[in-house]
């Protein structure tokens, strides 16, 4: 569905705040417009070079500019009206276009190229010799402002502050490793049967320091579930478009998408920028583009192992299946699986030039070298896993096969390949022997991926958009990518991590989450952390990596009576709230009261509960505030009747009320709602948690929008003290936090000493 010409760059949205979060929803419904017009049936040699020339794609694309305009993202505008154009705009509407163009040009300072396009407008609109019909009018007026304000200087942007730029910088800066690329020189690579290979701290490190920063090998982006994003403020037309990760992110770099660029093969794949979408090309979707449909059906983990190939390349992929096929090199595997001691494995070879993965010089680099060695625990998956593995990686090498694309997995032109067309054609049953190594390799990839994925997670953050205000009101992490870190797959799990990883984009970083003293090895927490799950729990969900947790926090909790994650979230007599003791016949440990109650039956208490607080969140969601808060109000009076006060569950009422009045823009009442529910969060996870940073921010945000400056200078305070440790100064929410300060810092004496 094509919007009417040139439609929303009409002068009704300017000075619409109201209007920002449609014009951002806009940008989302043009994406797919722009995806569907531009792509086309893939075909041998199709190119981005080339793209389809089309007046309706044109149009979409200036259509997009005019949002964009008005949001104030200049260069991209410029970047899709040059789109526009490229693509056959209609002559007739050309002056509009170039005048936004010009005052683009305007807002950036670009004088001299701004005076250059007024003029091509003026000499088009001469040519077209029309001048006395009203958009001709509306237009020369419009050309005349420009021309003023650029001869008095007006709309140049002021020079960027880099406040804080040169502090961030040095608290970045770090030695790196000389054997472990990416890493700190404070880290160091060991190996032994018991633990495998894995990260040590060679000397003390303090919170917050950086620890490791690597890109991904391979990042294959996850379509995610779809959000319904509406366009308001319409009493005649609402769009419902179902918005994916797909739509929201580059598939090349993970970068957010603004204006996406997209395939011309595929409506699928969509990039943040045309030098994105050109390395995509040549470096892997040349190849997946027309597998989409069954790379999407057979999962991500099959899309991995085959970017991951193609990354690689056949030289390099054959080159290591080879040396996988050597006994002496099965020996290193073996040994790191627990079978050998390292001695019999490692021969005489001391450092780590016998560690897998490493190179000839002992360097474990983020490399495909390194990818290769992490283990597929191959003995550990079930006959039926391997199977449908292996029948997964056979459909997409018959796939290559009969689309003519084995040349290109295979590193090779089309007129090298001769001889194996002929005898592996598009009707052979079997695979050519280059396609079966290339097989080998992506089913040891799949494999691989059960216990060394690493999700690419993002947070999410909602806002609040009834109030105007734009506050923080929920928050959400997401996962984004799954993705091979050959670096970050060397820490070992623990419930008790000392470690926090953040993303940007296919980067992740490791930062020191506490103090870590010499000789300490550094964890990760694989996704059952203690403060999130009993002990049996954990051990249930670690079984996926073919390993039992024997970290610390276990330890303790098995070897002790401690049982502190149960006893917060645990039932409470609904008679007298006392707490409930046994397991499935619950009894109440005041003597006097002796209550009995089945587990099974608050259980389901528990579930219907939480399905209210849903149906709270719809009426919410329609714009029935009030009757949210009244069921949220009743869900809290039941909860009280059987929930221990410090259930997460009493927590995330509070967080659901705190949202409502800062949707309603009721900032006091949103901020006791919310401070409520952080006492929980602290109780849980640590006062230097990174959820504890999290909540801090959204409160920092609700006190900033309802003028407690105080209490909001502090808060910003604690916030940025625990964020910066967890996700860096340069963060986004650091970045935000800081933001707000200087804002609040900038208000009259008067107004501080008066809050």
């Amino acid at each position: 569905m094509a919007l009417p010409v040139e439609e929303w760059g009409g002068s009704g949205w300017r000075g619409k705040e109201t209007h920002k979060e449609n014009l951002r929803c806009c940008l989302a419904v043009f994406a797919c417009q722009i995806s569907g017009r531009c792509s086309r049936k893939p075909h041998s040699g199709a190119s981005f070079d080339e793209p389809p020339r089309s007046p309706e794609v044109a149009l979409c694309f200036a259509n997009r500019s005019a949002a964009l305009f008005h949001l104030g993202h200049f260069e991209v505008c410029l970047e899709d009206i040059a789109r526009a154009e490229s693509h056959g705009y209609p002559d007739r509407l050309l002056p509009k276009v170039l005048l936004r163009k010009a005052e683009c040009l305007l807002r950036l300072g670009r004088l001299q190229a701004a005076t250059d396009t007024l003029t091509a407008v003026e000499n088009k609109m001469t040519v077209d010799g029309i001048m006395t019909s009203p958009i001709h009018l509306t237009l020369l007026k419009k050309l005349n402002q420009l021309k003023t304000e650029i001869h008095e200087g007006r709309g140049c942007p002021e020079p960027s502050r880099e406040a804080h730029a040169d502090i961030q910088r040095e608290s970045e800066m770090w030695e790196e490793n000389g054997s472990i690329s990416g890493a700190s020189s404070s880290l160091s690579l060991n190996f032994n049967t018991e633990r495998g290979r894995h990260l040590v701290a060679s000397q003390n490190i303090l919170p917050g320091q950086n620890l490791l920063k690597e890109k991904a090998f391979v990042s294959v982006l996850c379509p995610g579930e779809g959000d319904s994003l509406l366009l308001q403020d319409s009493s005649e037309t609402v769009w419902d478009t179902q918005v994916t990760n797909a739509d929201l992110y580059c598939h090349h770099c993970l970068k957010q998408l603004l204006a996406s660029v997209p395939c011309c093969g595929c409506s699928y794949a969509k990039y943040c920028s045309q030098n994105c979408a050109d390395v995509a090309w040549e470096q892997y979707h040349r190849t997946e583009c027309p597998l989409g449909a069954l790379l999407l059906i057979l999962g991500v983990f099959c899309h991995v192992a085959l970017r991951t190939v193609l990354l690689a390349g056949f030289s390099e992929v054959s080159r290591l299946v080879e040396w996988s096929h050597d006994d002496s090199n099965k020996d290193l595997c073996s040994a790191e699986a627990g079978d050998k001691h390292p001695s019999e494995a490692l021969d005489t070879r001391t450092g780590t030039k016998g560690i897998p993965g490493c190179n000839d010089n002992g360097q474990y680099q983020s490399s495909y070298q390194a990818v290769f060695n992490l283990l597929p625990h191959v003995e550990k998956h079930s006959p039926e896993h391997k199977f449908l593995c292996m029948l997964s990686i056979v459909a997409i090498c018959k796939k290559l096969q009969e689309t003519g694309l084995e040349a290109a997995v295979l590193n090779r032109g089309s007129s090298t390949m001769g001889l194996e067309q002929k005898t592996y054609g598009k009707t052979s049953d079997e695979l050519s022997p280059e396609l079966m190594i290339i097989a080998e390799a992506m089913l040891r990839h799949v494999l691989q991926l059960q216990c060394n994925a690493q999700a690419v997670t993002v947070i999410v953050f909602s806002l609040s958009l009834e109030s105007g205000d734009g506050a923080v009101v929920n928050k959400k992490p997401v996962r984004l990518a799954t993705a091979f870190f050959p670096v970050l797959s060397l820490l070992n799990h623990s419930c008790s991590p000392n470690i926090s990883v953040s993303f940007s984009g296919t980067v992740a970083t490791v930062r020191a989450s506490q103090p870590i003293p010499s000789g300490q090895e550094i964890f990760h927490c694989y996704g059952p952390h203690r403060c999130r799950m009993k002990v049996a729990e954990r051990q249930q969900l670690l079984s996926q990596y073919f390993f039992e947790c024997r970290c610390q926090a276990c330890l303790d909790e098995l070897e002790s009576d401690v049982e502190s994650v149960s006893m917060r979230n645990s039932f409470c007599c609904p008679s007298c709230q006392a707490s409930m003791q046994g397991e499935e016949m619950l009894c109440c440990s005041n003597k006097a009261c002796a209550l009995s109650v089945s587990r099974e039956r608050l259980s389901r208490r528990l579930l219907d509960l939480q399905q209210q607080m849903e149906k709270a969140l719809e009426l919410l969601r329609d714009s029935k505030a009030d009757e949210a808060i009244r069921m949220l109000l009743k869900c809290q009076m039941d909860a009280r009747n059987f929930l221990s006060p410090e259930h997460l569950l009493m927590g995330e009422l509070e967080d659901h009320l705190a949202q409502i009045y800062a949707t309603l823009g009721k900032w006091q009442e949103a901020a006791r709602h919310l401070e409520k529910s952080i006492q929980l969060v602290e109780m849980h996870h640590g006062p230097s948690s990174v959820e504890m940073g999290h909540e801090l921010f959204k409160l920092a945000q609700i006190l900033f929008n309802g003028f407690a400056v105080s209490e909001a200078l502090s808060t910003i305070q604690r916030a940025e003290e625990i964020l910066s440790v967890h996700c860096g100064p340069q963060s986004t929410q650091i970045q935000e936090l800081q933001e707000m300060k200087t804002c609040l810092l900038e208000l009259p004496r008067s107004m501080l000493q008066r809050t």
